[in-house]
């Protein structure tokens, strides 16, 4: 197996999709994707080639067929079937459709700083968008050595990802580097997520055993950092395994959620089952599991309302690119409209926070299956 193919996670499972897929494959990998060009990783070298205007989505980490164009350059004639992909909603309003972070990740590190105070809010949103990449969620906390009592937030966090690792490391000392290591094996490839300054040029440079990412400082004032890294790029290390560093992601807007959602909620999912009845909106009805819980301490008010502000996400990302459910929205608030005119304000406020409590009360019918 060619050296070079395998630092970048060419493994025997790769080379049989190959073989599968193409008649005679010349494998190459995505190391960095600019927005003209890519830098590819072929059998003999590094290699730059355009963008093939019919994969503007190409991103680092896939995999891709190398061949020739009709003047004899060098030129991706195909691309393997992902089996993992970590994509967010662009971050402009402006513009529909998804940004590719990731492509055939195994494991999504999200790294998270203990030198500053944790956004849980933020740390549940990524746990979705990982969970429905298809890889394999990994919390690292970064910066022990800066925190006071970081015991206590490392439990928090624990108790916030129930089946997924939490390890806590500091790269200036190294602790806790040889268990992150334990968790990624020869042959994987792991993106690491995380906001500016949250230390993962550092901890690579650790891991890498070199310096091959700069690095900056962070501003005491709200512990932010600048964007030491301003491209998405594989980078080999040691002992085989591979590591995708990423700007700092500031917002992470979902694109969609299959599994992430039941995943992180499935604890509030499940209480939706226990409501006495099948259309509650977990409010002022009698008997809601909601708010009973809401109300005994069993869930937080903040997790709470974090779970409704991403289903309204995800429920206004369906009506912006399903034609019928844009439909459905618009003819139950001409049904408001109307009602208000006439002056029912209880059949008004009635379709309102049903309207609103739609895309919460969506997954229950898996959980009364």
């Amino acid at each position: 197996m060619n050296s070079l193919l395998a630092s970048y996670g060419y493994t025997d499972r790769i080379r049989r999709l190959y073989q599968s897929t193409f008649e005679n494959p010349h494998p190459a990998r995505v190391a960095r994707a600019d927005k003209n060009h890519l830098l590819l990783v072929t059998e003999t070298g590094m290699l730059h080639v355009p963008c093939p205007p019919s994969e503007s989505q190409c991103g680092t980490g896939d995999w891709v067929q190398l061949g020739t164009d009709p003047e004899g350059a060098a030129a991706i004639t195909g691309v393997l079937e992902r089996y993992s992909l970590l994509a967010r909603k662009m971050a402009d309003e402006r513009l529909s459709g998804i940004q590719v972070l990731a492509a055939n990740i195994d494991i999504v590190g999200i790294v998270v700083p203990l030198d500053r105070p944790i956004s849980h809010n933020r740390l549940e949103r990524t746990l979705v968008a990982a969970w429905d990449s298809g890889g394999q969620p990994l919390v690292i906390l970064t910066k022990a050595d800066l925190s006071n009592g970081h015991d206590d937030v490392v439990s928090q966090v624990m108790d916030q990802t129930p089946g997924v690792d939490v390890v806590t490391t500091a790269a200036e000392t190294g602790d806790g580097l040889g268990e992150l290591m334990l968790r990624i094996g020869p042959g994987q490839t792991v993106v690491l997520l995380g906001p500016s300054g949250a230390g993962k040029s550092t901890l690579i440079n650790a891991l890498a055993g070199e310096e091959v990412q700069d690095t900056g400082s962070v501003r005491a004032a709200d512990g932010r950092g600048r964007h030491t890294t301003t491209s998405r790029e594989l980078i080999p290390l040691p002992h085989g395994a591979v590591l995708m560093d990423t700007p700092g992601v500031r917002g992470f807007a979902l694109w969609t959620s299959d599994t992430g959602m039941e995943s992180v909620f499935g604890d509030i999912e499940a209480l939706f089952a226990e409501c006495r009845f099948g259309d509650c909106n977990h409010g002022p009805e009698p008997d809601c599991a909601v708010q009973a819980a809401l109300a005994d301490g069993r869930l937080q008010e903040r997790r709470w309302q974090s779970y409704l502000k991403l289903q309204r996400e995800l429920e206004h990302l369906r009506r912006k690119h399903d034609r019928e459910a844009r439909r459905r929205y618009g003819r139950e608030w001409s049904k408001v409209t109307k009602a208000q005119k006439a002056g029912n304000k209880v059949e008004a406020r009635a379709r309102i926070r049903a309207r609103t409590n739609d895309a919460v009360n969506a997954p229950r019918q898996r959980y009364m299956d």
